[in-house]
């Protein structure tokens, strides 16, 4: 069974930045990919970037390119979301997710193709 568990999130200032984890056990990554996707109240969810375990292959969204990195730790069996200069309208809870899949992840993919989740973390950017 996929175990997913979020964390650092918090409170910044806009233009700053936070790294959240997603530690995943009970799963080998190897053919799977792991998206961050993030909801705002009164709104769906929306992927934020994804990245192909296997190959690195990567995604992102156009409002956070250049903004966000999405890396991970093969040891850990993590992956780290890289959030910098952020702005209010990345207020939001974000959820890390997973889908086996041996091809290249994108954003566009629908949270209903994501199979496990995490609990979520609270990131607020506010003055």
């Amino acid at each position: 069974q996929v175990q997913l568990v979020e964390s650092g999130g918090g409170l910044v200032q806009p233009g700053g930045s936070l790294r959240l984890s997603c530690a995943a056990s009970g799963v080998t990554l190897a053919y799977y990919h792991i998206a961050w996707f993030r909801q705002a109240p009164g709104k769906e969810r929306e992927a934020v970037s994804c990245i192909q375990w296997r190959n690195g292959n990567q995604g992102y969204r156009d409002s956070v390119k250049g903004r966000f990195t999405i890396s991970r730790d093969n040891a850990k069996n993590t992956v780290y979301l890289q959030m910098n200069s952020l702005k209010p309208e990345d207020t939001a809870v974000y959820y890390c997710a997973t889908r086996r899949s041996a091809f290249d992840c994108s954003v566009t993919f629908l949270p209903g193709q994501y199979d496990s989740w995490g609990q979520g973390t609270q990131v607020t950017v506010s003055s």
